[in-house]
């Protein structure tokens, strides 16, 4: 237990918390709107080039398909008006029940903010998965061209020349430190918004000095609403139904890969990401277990100073729990033992910390105004708490930018360092304790960098296709990336020519590691975790990668990887071997061209001659190799239609594939479900069995006589079992067990090529066998487990022991003629295990293409 201690850091300024309102009149116009373009990164060369988006990518009905223009170069100063597009009046949107802005209001008033001030800057920096497009505002000080060529210069150098900017001490003072607040990533998290609006408008008119002086020593961030989705339509998640903020390091969505790129390009000191609702305010940092790929020690010595000072400010207010319903603000780091804690890079705030912010915070205003409140609070009472949310919101901004206007030099300077311990490979820091006040053992998490990653090339390579990707998806991270102009040898192994090379001597090193590391079992450290404790884009994203201890290489930077697909100039039938995600989005694209395609029980499938054309322009588009088929016999494949009783993040990722899907419910299905356009029933959530209806029980009978069956999870299992699928019995790991597993795959139908590892959440194994059912993959006997958090239960069962060896992918056919596969593995999860997604697709098209009388197999 932490002992609560006296406050510390930065008292915030009584100037800076109150601003006279007093407009600067412009007469410049807003140029004609700009849209920064942030779609021609390497992971989207398919839209850069103007190819057709991937087959089955989920797309909304009002998607915003407006070309993106050029941005203006960054050669011009500031202010740099832009003309916002305003959008249509929306009387549903969510926000107005409480008193709050709507997301149709805010083009307007940051188009009337330009125009009365000099001081702020506007722009389209994205679009939402529903196609609404997402401002980023800056407010700082006009700057001339040449001034802001120099801010640009010294950012750059901070950056890839850390250890001469360490050495020039009069940089810290000239370079002006970059504060990011992010708002309203959840979308019913309404608040930020209104208060970064307040804070801008206050900032861009006040005429008191001390803000004059503040921003010609800062630029401010504001991203005005993360989720414009959810913000209209009164939901978390956003139109695809992802939560943005658990897509960091995966970057699934359209939003979360736009604030990727604001924070690698105003590479900020300090962020702030404001949520809702804890109460007292929650304000980060956190409990243990801390990242062990940050720069803790200049980490938590910011974060926990800021977050004393925005404690002062949101209990300055004067809010009280008698009066007003507000409890006094908190912080994990110092009130609680575990719980909230910062090990996940997929949040905001610790995913910022890579790109140089030393000072990081999840701020969780009070007063619930969302779900059941929203519908059931009476107005009056939503908006008074509204407007005690948003100055709740708008003195932890006006408490962050406080405390940097006093550090700004330390936090640059600390800034600086991160990245020249990266540059020098220095071995990672153990926190000393006591550091801050109670910064204990408990406390202290490290991690041992390797002197390189290799992602080798040629037969050493698992997956080039994969490969390509991933080296793609780290260069979007700007994670630094070099190819090998020759072969090299490390050890006793050898790596060919073209071999990708990830030098862990470089400024985002954090990034690197903890994205192509194996990650770290912390079962025994703690009992409880607040969300996913392991992942590993080495292990579960299809490619092969090693970390090698020395390195001794002649290699070039890139800034994409190189082409992978081909198709061999021998005549006859072609194949595909479905091994990576995107050889299923190949292969699917050709079945929906109508190409005839056999599928073979190694997970191959064989593409007729006359389908050549075809074959070149799918290889050219999706970076997979056809080979000279060998035996082009096996089973007729058509395209494969789905009825999905899924989880949204199952939903999309079906459909990125290429998928055909229909969602399906119990309900649905009790309304009475044409089944004659569905190939397979997915299972994985809301389907009861039990609670079918007498008609729709016979409506799926009949169609498990021909169709397939592929579930997953609990509600897979359950499913099973009411339906009298496969003889197994369901055995459930404990229900927050969550990372990254070793495993053995049988030469079945779906377990024949799949990686060695897989991802587990609330983790199932299946046991009492029947004569009919086959193991496609099992946890590996010798512990499965390789990072996360899975501990046995208080009776001592659903733990990794009881686990070992066990059945966790299983298929078999059903007596009525059903082809089933049942999951206990988590191979979808938020659409980021990538090199399981195929091990998907195999069982969609076995199970699909597998029809008539039970055959058992042995």
């Amino acid at each position: 237990m932490r002992l609560p201690t006296a406050l510390l850091g930065v008292a915030v300024s009584a100037a800076l918390l109150a601003f006279p309102q007093s407009a600067q009149a412009d007469p410049a116009d807003p140029q004609p709107p700009a849209v920064r373009d942030f779609g021609n990164g390497p992971e989207r060369n398919e839209v850069a080039a103007g190819l057709p988006e991937q087959a089955g990518t989920l797309r909304a009905p009002q998607a915003d398909k407006r070309p993106a223009p050029n941005w203006p170069s960054h050669d011009n100063g500031y202010p740099r008006r832009t003309r916002l597009p305003e959008p249509a009046e929306n009387p549903a949107d969510a926000s107005i029940k409480l008193g709050l802005v709507p997301y149709h209001a805010i083009a307007p008033k940051l188009n009337e903010l330009q125009r009365r001030s000099d001081r702020v800057s506007v722009e389209v920096f994205g679009r939402s998965h529903q196609g609404r497009d997402m401002y980023l505002v800056t407010v700082t000080a006009p700057e001339s061209a040449a001034e802001a060529r120099e801010q640009a210069r010294m950012r750059e150098r901070i950056e890839n020349d850390p250890a001469a900017a360490a050495r020039d001490r009069g940089l810290s003072k000239r370079y002006k430190a970059p504060v990011y607040v992010n708002a309203n990533i959840h979308g019913n998290e309404w608040e930020g918004t209104d208060a970064v609006l307040r804070t801008v408008e206050e900032l861009a008119t006040s005429t008191d000095p001390a803000v004059a002086d503040l921003l010609s020593k800062t630029r401010l961030y504001f991203n005005v609403t993360a989720n414009p989705d959810g913000r209209v339509n009164n939901q978390r998640a956003n139109g695809a139904g992802f939560d943005l903020n658990r897509d960091f390091i995966t970057a699934s969505q359209p939003e979360t890969r736009a604030m990727r790129q604001v924070m690698t390009d105003t590479q900020p000191v300090a962020m702030i990401d404001l949520h809702g609702y804890v109460n007292g305010t929650l304000i980060e940092p956190t409990t243990p277990p801390h990242g062990a790929n940050y720069e803790y020690d200049l980490f938590i010595k910011n974060t926990y100073a800021n977050g004393l000072g925005m404690e002062a400010a949101v209990n300055g207010l004067g809010y009280t729990f008698e009066k007003d319903g507000v409890r006094p603000a908190q912080i994990p780091f110092r009130d609680d033992p575990e719980g909230w804690d910062d090990w996940p890079p997929i949040f905001t705030p610790q995913y910022a910390p890579f790109h140089g912010a030393v000072a990081s915070h999840t701020v969780e205003i009070p007063l619930r105004v969302n779900n059941a409140d929203y519908a059931n609070l009476p107005v009056e009472e939503l908006r008074r708490r509204s407007a005690i949310n948003t100055d709740v919101a708008a003195a932890a901004i006006r408490a962050t930018y406080t405390f940097v206007h006093s550090r700004h030099q330390q936090l640059v300077a600390d800034q600086i360092e991160v990245f020249r311990r990266g540059t020098a490979g220095e071995p990672a820091k153990e926190v000393p304790l006591g550091i801050v006040p109670g910064f204990g053992p408990e406390d202290v998490y490290t991690t041992t960098y390797p002197r390189a990653y290799v992602i080798p090339a040629g037969s050493g390579q698992r997956s080039a296709t994969a490969a390509a990707r991933l080296v793609d998806h780290l260069i979007a991270n700007d994670v630094r990336v070099e190819r090998a102009e020759r072969s090299f040898r490390v050890g006793r192994t050898t790596y060919p020519e073209g071999s990708y090379v990830v030098d862990m001597r470089q400024p985002k090193r954090g990034l690197a590691n903890v994205m192509l590391e194996p990650g770290h079992d912390i079962s025994p450290r703690v009992d409880a975790m607040y969300d996913i404790s392991g992942w590993s884009h080495a292990l579960i994203w299809g490619a092969t990668v090693e970390p090698v201890d020395s390195l001794r290489v002649k290699a070039e930077p890139v800034k994409a990887a190189a082409p992978t697909g081909s198709v061999p100039r021998t005549s006859g039938p072609l194949a595909l071997k479905v091994g990576d995600a995107k050889e299923v989005m190949a292969l699917n694209d050709l079945l929906a061209q109508g190409v005839e395609v056999t599928w073979g029980d190694d997970g191959t499938a064989v593409v007729p001659a006359s389908a050549r054309t075809a074959a070149r322009t799918a290889a050219e588009r999706y970076g997979v190799a056809f080979t000279p088929a060998r035996r082009p016999g096996g089973t007729p494949l058509t395209q494969v239609r789905i009825a999905a009783a899924a989880s949204a993040d199952e939903l999309y990722t079906l459909r990125e594939m290429g998928f055909s899907v229909t969602p399906v419910s119990t309900q649905v299905l009790n309304d009475g479900f044409d089944w004659s356009a569905t190939d397979v029933l997915f299972v994985s959530s809301g389907l009861n069995h039990a609670q079918l209806s007498p008609e729709a029980r016979t409506a799926l009978d009949a169609f498990l006589t021909t169709g397939g069956v592929v579930t997953r999870g609990g509600t897979g299992t359950a499913f099973n079992a009411a339906a009298g699928l496969l003889t197994v019995t369901g055995v459930a790991g404990r229900s927050d067990a969550n990372g990254v597993v070793s495993t053995v795959s049988s030469d079945g139908p779906v377990g024949a090529g799949s990686p060695e590892h897989s991802f587990v959440y609330s983790p199932r194994w299946f046991t009492g066998l029947g004569p009919e059912v086959r193991v496609e993959q099992a946890y590996a006997a010798d512990g499965p487990l390789v990072s996360g958090h899975w501990r046995a239960d208080q009776n001592g069962m659903g733990g990794p022991e009881q686990a070992r060896g066990q059945a966790a992918v299983v298929s078999g056919r059903d007596e009525r003629g059903a082809a089933v596969v049942m999951f206990g593995t988590e191979p979808m999860f938020r659409n980021h295990p990538k090199g399981l997604f195929p091990q998907v697709a195999r069982a969609l098209y076995w199970s699909s293409s597998v029809t008539g009388a039970a055959v058992t197999t042995p």
